[in-house]
């Protein structure tokens, strides 16, 4: 069973893999064996991540890049093969998020959301499968969202990359299934991370809102997220592709569900 999950020998880079989810993924992929390597564009954050991988006991490879930026992405993934190796595991993890109501929001706003959470997972993709064909062997894991497939009020351009980022993962699937490369897409629901402790706080409405619409009752942890990226990462998914899992404690499959009232006694 343990030689289902064992990414020795793999090399993984999760971008903007330097807090919160994508630390975590990158952190269990380590202990998985893998040879991690995270991108950044901000010099303190990847200087964190160096820590707190050090704090683990593993080792990382960070540089920094700019996923939107082809001729950026090309130079550092060079340096990846250069120096890590050829890329088994790619987790378009880097992403932003801009809140403004539709008629408030600025194109360049909106199309700098575009950039970041969909063009930049193409960009790199590209870059990175022709050494997987090479190789007849790949994962590529997007970061979806449940705003894959629903909106929110002030989160027009988030939901419009993410939706997008589904079905350019089902896209890849059919493009590249046949080297043997496993596309697929994480879409996590409400973690905690510190871009949420404000409105975790108890009393908070949306806090409210989270824990009365979750069946599990609970905010999801970033480790929730990174099992799931384990999974679709190691031999355990070969035959699993063009999904998106969401690990959201079941909100997508009851939206409508609020705690106490649909309780079987």
């Amino acid at each position: 069973m343990k030689e289902l999950f064992d990414l020795t020998g793999k090399v993984a880079l999760v971008t903007g893999g330097t807090h919160g989810i994508g630390l975590a993924i990158g952190l269990l992929l380590g202990k998985a064996g893998a040879k991690v390597c995270v991108n950044d564009i901000d010099d303190e954050k990847l200087k964190d991540c160096s820590e707190s991988f050090k704090k683990q006991r593993l080792d990382v490879y960070t540089l920094k890049f700019n996923v939107t930026d082809e001729n950026d992405v090309a130079r550092g993934v060079s340096q990846i093969e250069k120096n890590a190796g050829i890329i088994d595991i790619l987790v378009n993890n880097a992403g932003i998020i801009k809140r403004i109501p539709i008629l408030e929001m600025p194109v360049a706003d909106y199309r700098q959301v575009i950039e970041v959470d969909l063009v930049a997972p193409l960009i790199v993709s590209k870059r990175v499968v022709p050494g997987m064909i090479k190789k007849r062997s790949g994962k590529i894991i997007n970061m979806c969202s449940m705003m894959s497939v629903y909106g929110r009020n002030t989160v027009s351009a988030y939901a419009s990359a993410k939706g997008g980022l589904k079905l350019l993962t089902q896209n890849m699937t059919c493009e590249w299934a046949k080297y043997n490369i496993q596309v697929n897409g994480i879409g996590p629901g409400y973690i905690a991370t510190s871009q949420t402790a404000p409105i975790r706080e108890h009393g908070h409405p949306f806090n409210d809102l989270v824990m009365t619409r979750t069946p599990a009752g609970r905010w999801g942890e970033p480790e929730d997220v990174a099992n799931a990226a384990l999974f679709l990462a190691s031999k355990a998914s070969d035959f699993v592709n063009g999904h998106i899992l969401y690990v959201d404690g079941g909100i997508l499959a009851n939206f409508g569900y609020i705690k106490g009232e649909n309780e079987i006694h």
